[in-house]
């Protein structure tokens, strides 16, 4: 379910089909975000989970597993 919902971003965000974000699937070099992306995709997370993305933790974050797994956590 948090999968579906952060794939559902992530492709409204980057303009993809699913079927290219997976859980492997980096950030960067995989979907061609930046380092602003990557942090607009925070807030829409932020927005979406009501949780709180603290900027040491973006920096952690390259794969779509590890929004999962953050999200998760908190």
């Amino acid at each position: 379910m948090v999968f579906e919902k952060v794939q559902k971003i992530i492709c409204e965000q980057f303009e993809l089909d699913a079927d290219r974000v997976t859980m492997e699937s980096n950030l960067i070099s995989d979907l061609g975000a930046d380092s602003l992306d990557v942090i607009d995709l925070a807030m829409s997370i932020e927005d979406e989970f009501d949780i709180e993305v603290p900027d040491d933790e973006i920096d952690n974050i390259k794969t779509v597993g590890d929004i999962v797994k953050f999200i998760d956590e908190h």
